[in-house]
């Protein structure tokens, strides 16, 4: 859960799954597939590929009514090959399934995008690397953060019409921006009219907190090169640390050379209601580092643009825009963060 994220050091390799008989990935099984995969199925296959691993808990948020169907469902694809899975051995409790692309689901992919299978930039061995990865707990996180603003906007009152408009991985937004930052990831959220787009530092409590603050200067270079004002999100564990990383922002932010082109809000994972039926953060745990003299005040994510109003709102690009700025850095756009249209409704069953 977003509320009580698994450490890295919580995890203790990797733990063996049963035997499973699976398909062979032959051009027979391919064309099989074909017929089998649901528009759902094909969206769960490229999320995987964008976002490197998810669970079953958080693909099961994303686009399933229940963890059953989602169980039932990932189970199938698991034995047409089209998804690998790992469970990490954990210290205390049961670790969820991790998911990672398979063979067959990566030619899936490239078929679709009119590559080969090495085009697409996938290795099996490298998609399923990221098991014994050091960075195995922050990736999930980093997607826990994201599948629960969908979560939230699947679940949401129709009147907030709330949608998760983008979500940029790690590894695009270093393709995009590496030269001067590399952000956790990217996203652009909507609710009840306001929309926000944001870069996003996501903190475990393990990385020092000046490593953390010394990366403003790359967003000052960034705004500066760009001439667009992009706010930054930092995501901390606790309350605790999130006045300790303010407290060092507002030194380094105070002498950027314009502090109002890198606009800074700070939020912690404790402040959310462990007890609501979906915690975000979507809620009102969001604290802008400069208010401009207004009081400081905890806002919801869509409505961080009051304390910024030197901010315009976010220009959204056209899909073939988008499409044309990913193919200078060769590379596919990104899923629609949100599941497709047919598979939102609660009465969807496992396909």
């Amino acid at each position: 859960m977003i509320t009580n994220p698994t450490k890295q050091r919580s995890l203790r390799g990797h733990k063996p799954t049963r035997p499973t008989p699976r398909a062979a990935n032959t051009a027979d099984h391919q064309g099989l597939l074909a017929w089998r995969l649901t528009p759902r199925d094909r969206w769960i296959i490229r999320m995987i590929h964008e976002h490197r691993v998810l669970t079953a808990h958080q693909i099961t948020a994303l686009a399933f009514p229940s963890f059953r169907s989602g169980r039932m469902r990932l189970r199938e694809l698991f034995q047409w090959g089209v998804v690998d899975r790992f469970q990490p051995f954990v210290s205390v409790g049961t670790a969820p399934m991790h998911y990672v692309l398979a063979p067959a689901g990566a030619a899936v992919l490239a078929a679709e995008d009119g590559l080969d299978v090495k085009e697409l930039g996938y290795r099996h061995d490298r998609a399923f690397g990221v098991a014994h990865s050091l960075r195995l707990a922050h990736t999930v996180g980093v997607n826990e953060w994201f599948t629960a603003l969908v979560d939230h906007a699947r679940h949401a009152d129709p009147g907030e019409h709330a949608v998760l408009d983008a979500w940029w991985s790690e590894a695009r937004c270093a393709r995009h921006f590496g030269d001067l930052i590399k952000p956790d990831a990217y996203g652009r959220w909507t609710a009840q009219g306001q929309t926000v787009e944001f870069f996003l530092e996501y903190d475990f409590g393990t990385e020092v907190l000046g490593k953390l603050t010394g990366k403003l200067t790359g967003y000052s270079a960034l705004a500066e090169a760009t001439g667009i004002t992009t706010p930054l999100l930092v995501w901390l564990p606790t309350a605790r640390r999130e006045a300790t990383a303010r407290r060092l922002l507002s030194k380094v932010w105070r002498e950027l050379d314009d502090p109002d082109s890198v606009p800074v809000a700070t939020a912690a994972a404790e402040l959310l209601n462990p007890t609501a039926a979906h915690p975000s953060p979507a809620d009102e745990v969001w604290l802008p580092l400069d208010t401009h003299g207004a009081t400081p005040v905890r806002r919801c994510l869509n409505q961080l643009l009051i304390a910024w109003p030197h901010v315009p709102p976010p220009i959204t690009a056209s899909d073939d825009e988008q499409g044309s700025v990913d193919s200078l850095v060769s590379m596919a756009p990104a899923p629609a963060p949100m599941p497709p249209a047919s598979s939102r409704g609660p009465s969807m069953g496992g396909r």
